[in-house]
């Protein structure tokens, strides 16, 4: 498993203040109407069904910021974990009114981010045994770029560029504003920031040999056949890194690690991945601030 990369706590907390706003807007009215101002109680976050967990520490900021730090979170299981229907991800004790204000926010970021690493894992086993390795793509729902890659790499995944300012991804606009394949990678060469990996995106086994031959670091072999693939690994001879993407999904991922294909890209595990049933159910409720 890849080590997830780490969520700036400020940049989070910055997010989730702004996630709870769209919610709250002036006040949860029903919570505020009904639940007494000094109750707490317990609650726990449980599964319904089976999923590898991630976004913890984004559900528990939810209930932090709400609270204004008197909720106790505590995970039962660590990003990573996996889960079965019924199972407990997550206690708070503490004040009742956070807890119930928090509940919708923490549930969706929690529920697609753990849908996210699932999906993920299950493309991973799909190649196990391979020499390539599942990465994501920058098709992620704006706002949620870092937690959604977070949850591929704890979902087994890779990722790949973060933004536009992580590597050089030439790609089928660019070689069309350039000219072709080759003036493309040369002028990449020439401007590019220095140690900036280049990578080319080519259809055709004929750009192939262009985007090799000027020097890309790097092949993204787009929208390819299996079969293709197979004669692209073949013909560049290991001197690019080669990545594969392009409507792949479960059933046909495997055909596309073949030999010589170091990344497969897949845009559905940050796009598609279906969000994970969880819930939150209280399970005491006091009146005198306890929660015991």
């Amino acid at each position: 498993m890849n080590t997830p990369r780490s969520i700036n706590p400020n940049a989070l907390r910055h997010l989730v203040v702004a996630w709870l706003a769209e919610d709250i807007g002036r006040g949860d009215v029903t919570t505020t109407s009904v639940v007494a101002a000094r109750q707490s109680g317990r609650a726990r976050i449980e599964a319904r069904a089976s999923c590898i967990v991630a976004g913890i520490e984004a559900a528990a900021a939810c209930f932090e910021v709400v609270s204004e730090g008197t909720l106790e979170f505590k995970a039962a299981v660590a990003d990573g974990g996996r889960v079965e229907a019924g199972d407990v991800i997550a206690r708070i004790k503490g004040p009742l009114a956070p807890i119930l204000t928090a509940e919708r926010t923490a549930l969706n970021l929690l529920a697609r981010l753990c849908g996210v690493a699932t999906e993920t894992a299950r493309y991973v086993g799909a190649i196990e045994g391979t020499d390539a390795r599942i990465v994501d793509t920058r098709k992620t729902t704006p706002g949620l770029r870092a937690l959604q890659k977070h949850a591929v790499a704890v979902g087994g995944g890779s990722n790949h560029r973060f933004g536009l300012d992580d590597g050089v991804l030439i790609k089928d606009n660019h070689v069309m504003a350039a000219g072709g394949v080759a003036e493309a990678v040369n002028r990449a060469r020439t401007s590019a920031p220095h140690g900036l990996r280049i990578e080319v995106e080519v259809t055709t086994l004929e750009e192939l040999d262009q985007a090799v031959d000027a020097g890309a670091d790097a092949v993204l072999l787009d929208n390819m056949t299996p079969e293709t693939v197979a004669e692209a690994a073949s013909r560049s001879g290991g001197r690019a890194l080669l990545e594969v993407s392009g409507g792949i999904n479960l059933d046909t991922v495997r055909s596309y690690a073949v030999r010589g294909v170091d990344l497969i890209s897949v845009g559905a595990l940050t796009h598609s991945a279906p969000a994970i049933d969880l819930a939150l159910e209280l399970e005491h409720v006091a009146r005198d601030g306890t929660g015991e």
